[in-house]
């Protein structure tokens, strides 16, 4: 499945970062419930920001539409609700 975000909105995949416990145990990805805020851009719709596809980026956990295909679950995000670019 191809998506191209329309308008001034972006294609995000979460990232998972795995998580380990004071101890040093290694929680797996599934039980991290937390939403990470941070993400890598997949399409881009007509914006006027410097993001480019394949970017890193730190947006709104608490913004987007979750879209899922039958590999991966992406969001889409207004260009507003990506607060920062990691370099």
């Amino acid at each position: 499945m191809n998506i191209t975000p329309i308008g001034n909105r972006v294609l995000i995949e979460p990232l998972r970062v795995e998580e380990r416990t004071t101890s040093g145990i290694i929680l797996p990805i599934s039980a991290n419930t937390d939403i990470s805020n941070k993400a890598k851009i997949i399409a881009i719709g007509n914006i006027t920001e410097k993001l480019s596809v394949g970017d890193t980026i730190i947006f709104n956990p608490n913004s987007g539409v979750k879209v899922s295909t039958s590999e991966k679950s992406y969001l889409i995000v207004e260009a507003n609700d990506i607060l920062a670019l990691i370099k």
